[in-house]
């Protein structure tokens, strides 16, 4: 099974449910302070918030794990728990919660069951290893004096 993402134990695949598209936000702190006869002056206070939204279809005839799979996610934000999250590449993303799983059904047989499930799945970065990070690289690399 070829593994695109894994958000804790969950698995993101063609198998179980797979994503066509990966947004990812960043935002960041400026503190403004006004000063007379001049720009304000502005202060860097470190990343505010990382989303990543995750959306994507799955065919329950063909995926047959694609609708328990969402099931399973929903299970999963009803939790309320951190979860890992961790690329096919190995590119570690971080510790996420889940804020939000939209799901649209159409196409369906005649027991009710649909052919079509699409799906949006948004996720809220919650760890603070970025200046950890950061302080390991400025380090390495020999910036900034002490690390």
């Amino acid at each position: 099974m070829q593994v695109m993402m894994a958000l804790g134990m969950f698995v993101f695949s063609i198998n179980t449910t797979s994503f066509d598209n990966l947004k990812r936000s960043v935002k960041w702190r400026h503190a403004a302070s006004a000063r007379v006869g001049a720009r304000a002056a502005h202060q860097f206070l470190g990343v505010e918030e990382e989303s990543i939204t995750l959306s994507g279809t799955t065919y329950p005839a063909i995926a047959t794990l694609g609708r328990v799979s969402l099931e399973a996610l929903e299970a999963m934000a009803n939790t309320g728990k951190r979860y890992q999250l961790i690329g096919g590449d190995f590119k570690i993303y971080g510790e996420y919660v889940i804020l939000s799983l939209d799901t649209t059904r159409t196409a369906f047989f005649p027991d009710g069951t649909p052919r079509k499930i699409e799906f949006t799945l948004s996720l809220r970065r919650v760890d603070n290893k970025t200046g950890l990070v950061m302080g390991l690289l400025t380090s390495i690399a020999g910036v900034g004096g002490q690390a």
